[in-house]
């Protein structure tokens, strides 16, 4: 909880970080200009002098004040000519004695009225990637890591294709999913039996969006519900805004938490919002459809069947098989 209050504020030591670097970087700059070019400096201060003049006289009642602001405007144009010509002649860029901000559009402040820059969201990825448990565990789990081979190809009589064929499917949807995430609003539920990579392909996914600068938000079921169960008692708009308006929200091993009445209604809420205001989820669980359905709520498993894209995972357990590998080694 503190870590996710802290968030605004860290962006924002962040913000006033790069203000402070690119301030102390263009007072070098004039100083070394002041040292080589003097003249330029003399100009600066004469474009500041008239700018303030400008100013000043822009609003006032005096004798032919358009003719008097036109040619104050001239001549402010005029040094600024000069100024750069006088620049680019000894070898420096025109905007080299000006701020050279990150953003162009929010000038580094975040804001661009009241509005957060879309800049903003690029650190708050990075703050929340870099200090929750994903940074780690997707280290190993990602894309680079996936091993089709684990998959088998023997097709059991229960299965419409091998296993193997069944992820190749999954594999190529998740990689469509991640390709097209900014026009889709596609959501997943990751259903079958425990050790077949759900939670595996969720963190490849996790991986390549937050890298792509895409809010991703992990939570087990478990942790989830008691986060939600907190907020019908203590309201935290940042926690709950986070939640409901990331770019994508993953619960994973959905029927792990205590299950009540309670928990299946915060439960509706939350995927109702999501899928009112189209915030993508990618949803888990080791229960097959008819399990859930007893597990849960009929207007539950209406929203998960019928606004999810099922991806049914088979096959032997890859937990097991790997470690009876590397014990064979």
């Amino acid at each position: 909880m503190t870590m996710i209050k802290g968030y605004s504020e860290k962006v924002e030591k962040i913000y006033s970080k790069l203000r402070k670097t690119e301030e102390d970087n263009l007072k070098s700059r004039r100083e070394e200009i002041k040292d080589k070019l003097p003249k330029i400096i003399k100009i600066d201060s004469e474009i500041s002098r008239l700018c303030l003049k400008l100013s000043t006289n822009i609003f006032k009642k005096i004798n032919n004040r358009d003719e008097y602001i036109k040619s104050l405007k001239n001549e402010i144009t005029n040094l600024r000519m000069e100024r750069s010509e006088l620049l680019v002649s000894n070898g420096y860029p025109m905007d080299y004695l000006q701020m050279h901000y990150n953003c162009s559009k929010c000038k580094d402040t975040g804001y661009i009225g009241a509005h957060k820059c879309s800049c903003y969201k690029k650190y708050l990825v990075q703050l929340y990637y870099d200090n929750s448990d994903l940074k780690s565990l997707l280290n190993e789990n990602n894309f680079e890591n996936f091993n089709i081979n684990y998959y088998s190809n023997r097709k059991s009589e229960d299965e419409p294709r091998t296993p193997r064929k069944n992820m190749e499917k999954i594999l190529s949807l998740s990689l469509n999913y991640i390709k097209n995430f900014s026009d889709s609003n596609e959501n997943l539920l990751f259903y079958g039996n425990s050790g077949t990579g759900k939670t595996f392909l969720s963190h490849c996914i996790a991986k390549d969006l937050l890298e792509r600068g895409f809010l991703v938000i992990y939570k087990t079921s478990a942790d989830l519900a008691q986060e939600l169960k907190q907020l019908q008692f203590e309201p935290n708009p940042t926690l709950e805004d986070l939640i409901i308006n990331c770019d994508l929200l993953i619960i994973d091993d959905l029927g792990t938490e205590q299950i009540s009445a309670f928990s299946k209604t915060c439960f509706f809420n939350l995927i109702n919002k999501k899928l009112l205001s189209q915030k993508k989820m990618l949803i888990s669980s080791n229960y097959n459809l008819e399990e859930l359905t007893r597990l849960y709520s009929e207007r539950i498993t209406s929203r998960l069947f019928g606004d999810f894209t099922l991806c049914k995972f088979y096959g032997d357990d890859i937990r097991i098989n790997r470690n009876l590998k590397n014990k064979k080694i």
